[in-house]
């Protein structure tokens, strides 16, 4: 049962895998040829079915098909093989480029990001430092005005500590601590702006790694491209290389091993019940008849041997080919068939069939 069925499975896989070498072939030759890929999808899908009926043409008549013709079928399925490759190749290398564009764009709309999120902080520090030294002024202001009659200041040319009950500086200072104290609020508020600028950067760096699809898709090429060393274009290149060399040979591969495998269960012969050889069924037989007829039987094998080898030494494969055509229809098949194999011993069986039916005639 289990050799009835793997043929059919063998069948059904270089099926799909030749259909799918097809379809990515010549969708992406289409792409190549843009200006005409109506036209260009129906002459390459005409010469994918032609690929693999020349396949099994190549398989099933190997010995008798003419030597130019089976050279020449042989080249062009070698040349439709790398068409299909080179399609394929097309194809895969087309959508690598199209995801490895979004994500060179987003990688540089990050940068940006980045950037103005380095200028936000930079000037976030500065603003920290000037609240800092206006606030330490406000305070020096303050402890410096908190003496009624006396009033102490740094003087800014001399940088002394100067001690005065004048009522006119101690209004200069008074007004400095206002204008102080309005850089100040002036200050924060141009940090709370920053600040939010500086969220709101941060929420678009955050959304544009969370929604990168393309990063991810690209993750397991740029790991191996970071562990080998190599730019991942290269790496991209070689491994698409391994997908091309694989595809389709291996559908081209598939398709005669279906081939062979159906031969091999149509060569299987069921057992069936018979009689012997010049017996009668349901007629009754001493044992000297039937001694007598199995001692007559090898001398019929050994003639019809004879007359095989001698019809063997007189023709060829072509030949007997050509007389097969001349047979009815069912033994002409048969013998069609055995010589197909290329085997001796269905070739024999092929030589047998043709003097049991010429014989006959």
């Amino acid at each position: 049962m289990r050799a009835k069925i793997l043929p059919y499975i063998i069948a059904l896989s270089a099926l799909s895998v030749s259909a799918s070498a097809a379809f990515y072939s010549v969708y992406g030759l289409s792409k190549l040829f843009a200006g005409a890929s109506f036209q260009v999808m129906i002459m390459t899908g005409s010469l994918e079915v032609a690929k693999l009926v020349v396949a099994s043409l190549l398989y099933q008549y190997w010995s008798i098909i003419n030597k130019a013709l089976r050279t020449y079928l042989l080249i062009a399925c070698f040349i439709l093989m790398v068409i299909t490759s080179g399609g394929i190749y097309g194809f895969l290398s087309g959508a690598y480029h199209s995801t490895a564009v979004k994500s060179k764009l987003l990688d540089k709309s990050l940068a940006v990001l980045n950037q103005k999120q380095i200028r936000f902080e930079e000037a976030k520090v500065d603003l920290k430092l000037e609240k800092s030294q206006l606030n330490e002024s406000i305070s020096d202001l303050r402890i410096a005005l908190s003496n009624p009659s006396q009033v102490q200041y740094i003087d800014r040319e001399t940088g002394q500590l100067i001690t005065t009950s004048s009522s006119s500086a101690r209004r200069a200072l008074q007004s400095e601590l206002k204008f102080t104290i309005e850089d100040r609020n002036k200050t924060n508020m141009k940090l709370e702006a920053l600040i939010d600028s500086l969220t709101v950067v941060d929420m678009q760096i955050l959304n544009k790694e969370i929604s990168n699809e393309d990063e991810r898709e690209l993750g397991p090429l740029k790991y191996i491209s970071e562990l080998t060393g190599i730019e991942m274009d290269q790496v991209v290149n070689w491994f698409l290389l391994l997908i091309i060399f694989v595809f389709d040979p291996l559908a081209i591969a598939l398709i005669v091993a279906a081939n062979f495998a159906f031969a091999q269960l149509s060569n299987k012969r069921e057992l069936k019940m018979s009689i012997p050889n010049n017996l009668e069924y349901n007629k009754p037989y001493t044992i000297d008849e039937i001694e007598t007829i199995q001692k007559e039987e090898p001398q019929v094998e050994e003639n019809e041997s004879d007359e095989i080898k001698n019809v063997y030494g007189e023709l060829n494969e072509r030949e007997i080919y050509k007389r097969s055509e001349k047979l009815p229809r069912a033994a002409g098949g048969m013998v069609r068939t055995k010589l197909g194999t290329g085997r001796k011993s269905d070739l024999e069986e092929a030589l047998k069939i043709l003097i049991k039916f010429e014989n006959r005639g």
